[in-house]
């Protein structure tokens, strides 16, 4: 079926639904990279150390890997979390988390999330000091 509208069927090159490549690649200009390269940078740093500093944060807070250091602040944690509970750590509470990826590390979809998180972050911060 021939199509006969004043109008251009889908697809068709419709300039105003499909622009030109050139089009799109005009409204990044060279100027625009002052501001896209920090922020690219800042994303990539902010979640490579939000990932990487996890791990170090909870071995100096006391939760490390052969399990919770002796007079640390974990071994603090632990002790009032003990007493809030009759005796015993309650199975998921942050001390027990917290112990879990001190002692194997951050699951993938952990680490997926907080590396998201820090790029976010990172890109923001970025974002922002580049302003002038």
């Amino acid at each position: 079926m021939r199509h006969t509208s004043a109008q251009p069927a889908q697809g068709s090159g419709d300039k105003t639904r499909n622009p030109p490549l050139r089009t799109i690649c005009k409204v990044i200009q060279l100027s625009d990279m002052n501001k896209v390269i920090p922020v690219a940078v800042g994303a990539l740093m902010g979640g490579g150390i939000a990932v990487a500093s996890v791990p170090v944060f909870l071995g100096v807070v006391g939760f490390t890997k052969v399990g919770i250091a002796t007079g640390s602040m974990a071994a603090k944690m632990m002790s009032a979390a003990a007493v809030a509970n009759g005796g015993g750590v309650a199975s998921g509470s942050l001390v027990a988390v917290l112990q879990s990826v001190g002692a194997s590390g951050l699951s993938t979809m952990a680490s997926t999330a907080l590396g998201s998180a820090g790029s976010t972050l990172g890109s923001i911060l970025a974002y922002w000091g580049s302003q002038k």
